[in-house]
């Protein structure tokens, strides 16, 4: 008796040892820079007199959204073998950490030393500039999301060197921009996946790692033919031009025989073969095995 044989793919969302961490950290920066927008914008000091409540309110807001979640978020990733990730998130657990500290000592009327911060400012801004590159090969939305924490850092700098007001607006649309993006980040993290369908669009990569990666677009394409045809036809026999014809229209890769022979040898097509010559294929379509298997892969059918 041929049993079902589900494969093991591991979870649909995420592979580590937690779930995706990201959507948690994204979610605590969006809801610090709304903390931050309003101080950006010149509230917090009236007259000169410094508003206490306001300062402390804020630093307690960055210290659960701002600290919390990051530092959670970058010891999952760590966890889950995402070393870049969970550099950035602790790296930035404990800015916010600085950042809370910064507004509980206004609060209370106790200023840290200018220059000390300038200076740690400098050396993250140079940080993000190379971090900013290295998102790049990930996606378009994440790339601008560093490049905005670049240039919020370039006019902070500016506006630390020149003691100029005239930085506050665009320190007031960068961390606006910030949060709108971390945001769109976090729900996409979340939604998409649930969705099916990419509801809140990434991007693709703005840079390309030249390194050897497996395309699984030609397989992918003799699945969904081989697929269609039993649909329609059951396990009647697709003949091969059709297959070549489909592949090469969707992919421009002509030669799919070793790929073929490939699948037959696992299990999942059965083959004819010409009788005046046993080495040119005749028609292929999907077994029982290759039909539950392209099932699993594509519809996750025994996920639930």
């Amino acid at each position: 008796m041929n049993m079902i044989k589900k494969v093991d793919l591991g979870s649909s969302l995420h592979n580590g040892v937690f779930g995706n961490p990201a959507p948690l950290g994204l979610f605590g920066l969006a809801v610090s820079c709304a903390v931050l927008t309003p101080f950006a914008f010149g509230y917090g000091i009236t007259d000169g007199k410094i508003m206490g409540p306001a300062f402390f309110t804020a630093a307690i807001f960055i210290l659960f959204f701002g600290f919390g979640t990051h530092l959670l978020t970058g010891i999952m990733d760590f966890a889950n073998k995402n070393t870049y990730g969970g550099t950035i998130f602790t790296a930035f657990a404990f800015n916010w950490m600085i950042t809370a500290i910064t507004y509980f000592s206004i609060a209370f009327n106790y200023h840290i030393d200018h220059t000390i911060v300038v200076a740690s400012e400098i050396v993250m801004m140079v940080v993000f500039i190379f971090l900013t590159y290295g998102f790049g090969f990930f996606s378009k939305v994440l790339f601008l999301f560093l490049l905005d924490i670049d240039l919020l850092y370039v006019c902070k700098l500016l506006k630390a060197f020149t003691e100029s007001s005239a930085f506050n607006l665009p320190i007031g649309i960068f961390t606006v921009l910030l949060g709108l993006i971390g945001l769109w980040l976090s729900l996409g993290g979340l939604i998409n996946p649930v969705a099916g369908r990419e509801f809140f669009k990434v991007g693709t990569p703005v840079f390309y790692a030249k390194k050897k990666v497996f395309n699984f677009a030609v397989r992918r394409t003799i699945f969904d033919a081989l697929y269609k045809q039993w649909t329609l036809h059951a396990f009647e026999e697709m003949p091969v031009d059709k297959l070549e014809e489909a592949v090469k229209s969707a992919t421009g890769i002509e030669n799919i025989t070793p790929d073929l022979c490939y699948l037959m040898e696992y299990g999942s097509l059965r083959m004819t073969f010409q009788d005046k010559d046993p080495a040119i294929i005749k028609s292929a379509r999907l077994t029982s095995d290759g039909i539950d298997l392209y099932e699993q892969l594509i519809f996750k059918k025994y996920e639930f």
